[in-house]
């Protein structure tokens, strides 16, 4: 087995596993995808919404639609402030996120993709509320 087979079969296991413990911590009333969504738009901020994003994940195409709600939960924070130049910047590793894995066949690739775009918009939260003095 090539070393690069070995890497892709491992974060295949990893991932898994991640999914399997988390889905016990996820504090959405279940696991079904209605039930994460009202508990990603409960949450009380962008870092609490991609808390619950990734204790409920499902490693899989589900993820679009969760990592979504926690992207329009954090650009709430910051999309409005931004200038034209950072919008033009924020929207440029949007798409470096969606171009990431665009090559890749499975449905963990959707749900990497998300977590990018997710992370992304965190860190550009987190920036606009340290700016503005207050990290929710």
């Amino acid at each position: 087995m090539s070393p690069k087979s070995c890497a892709a079969a491992l974060a295949v296991a990893l991932a898994l596993c991640a999914a399997d413990a988390s889905a016990e911590d996820c504090p959405a009333k279940s696991t079904s995808m209605d039930d994460v969504i009202v508990a990603l738009k409960g949450a009380p901020g962008c870092d609490a919404a991609m808390k619950v994003f990734e204790a409920c994940e499902s490693g899989a195409s589900g993820d679009v639609d969760f990592g979504a709600v926690v992207e329009k939960r954090c650009e709430a924070d910051f999309l409005t402030h931004l200038k034209a130049p950072e919008k033009l910047s924020y929207q440029r590793e949007m798409r470096v996120c969606d171009r990431k894995y665009r090559n890749e066949s499975g449905t963990m690739y959707l749900s990497f993709t998300a977590f990018c775009r997710a992370e992304l918009a965190r860190r550009y939260s987190r920036r606009a509320l340290r700016t503005a003095g207050s990290l929710r």
